[in-house]
């Protein structure tokens, strides 16, 4: 039976060579290669500075703490996602504001965000779901109308004097639009290298931030190290110079920092990485092509001037109840086809009813989630396998 599984790591020699080097370097802690990944994610995103830590669930907690939100702040974002866009809010303290979506969209609801901005809101964390870009001039304009509400606490919130757009790029790595890249749109954007990301370093993230805001990038990048490393004052690799052994330990922080090995696996991805978009980009548009006729609506990653990511194929099975859905992922699987849902909405999750979150209050979110079924698409597919994807769905949505 032809077998296709979901979501497979695309690894080859190259990124086995650059583990395989660190490991054979003496040197398998956050070093010279980590340091080289965050130069060159930096240069391939825009921005002047970039840091990897081990998640972007870490980038994302973080961020939140260099901007000095914490208990009596709000945080706003999408009830259409995963929980790692929400759970870094509940971290630190902060409470979580969730918004509803567009009907017939991924996308939050510009109404409702508006109107869920108080005296409190801190930060706006939109979502980049399926690697295509959310609608950021629509997101800064809300914030920018919305200033009169917004007293800062702290220097960095001073600085930027609004409520900080902090975005959720887990699935936007290499999305473009009007020749700029995600990590360069919002105030603050976080990504992921998991194992089933386009660019993987097995687990792993990165967060930017955006020049154009004139932070003290040395300032900023030494918050995220602190942050990442216990609060002490010097690396493991800055503690190796001869008589460097000193260091301090500035406040009991937290410890997430990437590893040199997970580095070797992101550059040689990196070097790949325009090849990898590609094969992508092919995938989704002959998904497109072949589906145009059968009830099936997809994501939108390609528009005028704008290309996402090609993360996931996420397609709505247009007049398909939830029951209905679920029973075409269990045939498809039946005929070795993986497929999966992308995402619950938080409201359904029981952590988040155990915040007092009710799905009743989310209608356009549980519509969009209730037919939707994401498609296999990686690098390492073929068109012979999407073909047979296609074919697959097509005979199970006809009974």
């Amino acid at each position: 039976m032809h077998k296709i599984p979901f979501s497979p790591p695309d690894i080859t020699e190259a990124e086995i060579q650059e583990v395989c080097e660190a490991l054979r370097s003496g040197w398998i802690t956050t070093g010279p290669k980590t340091k080289e990944f965050e130069r060159q994610i930096a240069a391939y995103c825009g921005t002047d500075k970039a840091v990897c830590l081990n998640s972007a669930t870490a980038c994302l907690e973080m961020t939140l703490r260099i901007l000095g939100i914490g208990p009596g702040d709000e945080v706003i974002t999408s009830a259409y996602t995963y929980t790692a866009s929400a759970s870094p809010v509940c971290h630190v303290g902060a409470k979580l504001v969730l918004v509803d979506t567009l009907p017939g969209s991924y996308e939050m609801d510009p109404q409702q965000l508006s109107a869920a901005f108080t005296e409190r809101t801190k930060a706006v964390i939109p979502v980049d779901l399926g690697g295509i870009l959310a609608d950021y001039d629509t997101i800064f304009a809300i914030a920018e109308d919305k200033k009169a509400l917004f007293t800062p606490e702290g220097d960095l919130q001073r600085q930027i004097g609004r409520v900080a757009v902090v975005a959720d790029g887990a699935h936007s790595f290499g999305a473009q639009r009007h020749g700029k890249r995600s990590g360069s749109f919002a105030d603050f954007t976080t990504f992921s290298f998991h194992a089933v990301k386009n660019l993987t370093t097995a687990e792993g993230g990165a967060a930017t931030w955006n020049p154009a805001l004139g932070l003290d990038d040395e300032a900023i990048y030494k918050q995220y190290m602190l942050l990442s490393l216990h609060g002490q004052n010097k690396d493991a690799l800055a503690k190796t110079k001869p008589g460097a052994w000193e260091y301090d330990i500035v406040a009991p922080l937290y410890k997430c920092n990437m590893t040199d090995i997970m580095a070797g696996i992101g550059l040689a991805q990196l070097k790949r990485y325009p090849g990898l978009l590609e094969k992508r980009y092919k995938l989704v548009r002959l998904y497109n092509q072949l589906l145009s006729d059968c009830g099936v609506e997809h994501a939108p990653h390609f528009r005028e001037d704008e290309v996402s990511s090609c993360h996931l194929y996420l397609a709505r099975l247009t007049g398909k109840t939830m029951a209905q859905r679920n029973e075409i992922i269990e045939k498809m699987a039946q005929r070795g086809v993986a497929t999966n849902v992308h995402y619950k909405p938080l409201p359904l999750l029981t952590a988040y009813k155990n915040l007092g979150f009710d799905i009743k209050d989310y209608p356009n979110a549980l519509a969009q989630f209730e037919n939707e079924i994401t498609l296999p698409l990686y690098s390492t597919l073929t068109e012979e396998d999407v073909r047979f994807i296609c074919q697959t769905l097509k005979d199970c949505l006809q009974g």
